[in-house]
């Protein structure tokens, strides 16, 4: 079963979730504002991609952190400190294409193209 993560209201996520039920695909979605970031799955994704492509240093919630907060992100320890704390920090949606996660088997961001060569 795919497992998509992100943020109900977030357009890359509204048009993932869009695609994924045009193409007649099942998946289970996890909401992060609800449920929060699952920690042992940050860590497999972080382990799978590396933390540098789940921080969205690009986004709006990146960008209104200070200086010195930004500054804390050196690694994957600290950046996973900054991502549970604030889940809106995550690029999304990642996506587990599979129940056990590799770098194969996880991506981040939507991009149809890809997308149609996974399924």
């Amino acid at each position: 079963m795919i497992t998509l993560f992100g943020i109900p209201n977030c357009d890359t996520v509204k048009k993932a979730r869009a695609w994924l039920t045009a193409q007649g695909i099942d998946y289970q979605f996890h909401d992060f504002k609800k449920q929060g970031v699952p920690v042992e799955r940050l860590d497999a994704w972080m382990t799978a991609i590396g933390w540098e492509k789940l921080l969205n240093s690009k986004g709006t919630t990146w960008r209104k952190l200070d200086a010195a907060t930004q500054s804390t992100a050196v690694d994957a320890e600290s950046a996973a400190k900054l991502l549970i704390l604030n889940a809106s920090l995550i690029k999304r949606p990642v996506v587990e294409w599979v129940d056990l996660p590799s770098k194969a088997n996880i991506s981040v961001g939507f991009d149809a193209e890809n997308w149609a060569k996974r399924v």
